[in-house]
């Protein structure tokens, strides 16, 4: 009996995992290898000098351009592409079928980061053909290279499709299971909880100028470039979802407090942030006081980026929100049809993606328009034309750029 017998509990492998790499993506993984070890070998000798002359440009000049901030991400990128390529080419040589359609997908997410960033830096021109043809090569090679894998994706669309067919008949579709609170946290039910709450939340704040900070002038509240989006509002939405979802049973007191507390440190944090990286102050709550009787602590605390009258305004929506407002979102975004819940929200996930991208480089062009900075690059160029100062300034009214406000002036 031979000593290297195969243990009886190891599984056989299957016809498709059995097979061998063609030769010529064992070629073309030897190509990606070579590649990748030479541009790591490059990214090595110029690390140590880049991020000297990096920080030397930043002391005299003090300032980050946009330009700069998308080389810079650029590089990174690279790095990790290259690493992926090295570990592509290895296991393409291996012949581990499943491991090389693993990485071919993460692959195809970092080639598409560097392919925006490409365009954001050089424009569309022949200098995309090269990283285009890649993107097209590692998908061929993903959806092809291990048959198993689309087997498993199949069984696995089909099992999730009669769940939820099974959810929508006993209209328990989007119920959290068990104990695990009233909504179950998918990337479906959040997206919508964003969306929604980004409205309503816009719709409120602008109620409230009118009638409370400006009696009878309209004023566009708005927080992001296209549509009747505030993301603080979507954005804060999810975070009470996610955390007041295991106490949609609990005392009132317990949900308006930990709404407050949650809803106040996120305003301020989020302040902060536009304040640092864009110089950009939206809401500035100094000088409030409690009933006019003595000065805000809470709005001293935090210098004006939030108050305890909006903490408590936070403590009470979070309250309304969980008992009232979630159950009647639950059923409004359950109308989408089941069928086509998951397409219809990728589609629109991707628009609000963009969305977001798109505002936050059109105030970091902004910001450097303010400081005095031309542009020194198409995406830079391409928002000097069709957002200018004019535009901006009247499309988020209540926003001023400031740069010697910011970290970088």
């Amino acid at each position: 009996m031979s000593a290297h017998k195969t243990p009886a509990h190891a599984p056989a492998p299957t016809p498709a995992e059995s097979r061998k790499i063609s030769v010529l993506l064992k070629v073309y993984g030897v190509y990606c290898l070579v590649t990748a070890a030479a541009v790591l070998a490059l990214i090595a000798l110029i690390a140590v000098p880049l991020i000297q002359y990096g920080a030397d440009l930043y002391r005299e000049r003090h300032d980050v351009t946009l330009t700069m901030t998308l080389a810079a991400a650029q590089l990174v990128v690279m790095l990790v592409a290259s690493v992926g390529y090295v570990a592509f080419g290895v296991l393409v040589l291996k012949d581990r079928r499943r491991y090389v359609a693993q990485i071919a997908y993460a692959l195809l997410a970092v080639g598409i980061v560097n392919l925006v960033l490409e365009i954001m830096l050089n424009g569309f021109g022949d200098n995309l053909i090269y990283d285009g043809v890649r993107l097209v090569v590692l998908l061929v090679i993903s959806a092809t290279i291990d048959p198993t894998l689309v087997s498993e994706r199949q069984l696995q669309r089909k099992l999730r499709d009669m769940e939820t067919e099974e959810a929508a008949e006993a209209g328990t579709l989007g119920r959290a299971k068990g104990d695990r609170g009233f909504i179950e946290l998918d990337f479906f039910n959040l997206f919508w909880v964003f969306v929604v709450c980004c409205v309503l939340g816009l719709a409120i704040e602008t109620v409230y100028h009118m009638v409370v900070v400006d009696p009878g002038v309209y004023q566009d509240r708005a927080g992001m470039l296209y549509g009747p989006f505030s993301p603080i509002y979507g954005f804060g939405a999810v975070l009470m979802t996610v955390a007041l979802n295991r106490f949609y049973r609990a005392n009132p007191v317990v949900i308006f407090l930990v709404s407050a507390v949650i809803g106040g440190l996120f305003e301020a944090a989020v302040s902060w942030f536009m304040q640092v990286g864009f110089g950009a102050v939206a809401w500035d709550y100094s000088g409030s006081t409690i009933f006019g009787l003595f000065p805000d602590p809470i709005a001293a605390l935090f210098q004006g980026r939030t108050s305890t009258l909006f903490m408590c305004m936070w403590g009470a929506l979070g309250f309304v929100w969980i008992k009232l407002c979630l159950p009647w979102l639950l059923k409004l975004i359950n109308l989408i049809p089941w069928q086509a819940r998951y397409s219809f929200t990728t589609i629109c996930a991707i628009l609000m993606l963009v969305n977001g991208v798109m505002t936050l480089q059109s105030l970091e062009c902004w910001y450097q328009r303010e400081s005095g900075l031309p542009p020194s690059s198409p995406v830079e160029e391409f928002y000097a034309e069709h957002y200018d100062d004019a535009y901006m300034a009247n499309r988020f009214q209540s926003m001023t750029i400031t740069p010697e406000d910011s970290a970088r002036g």
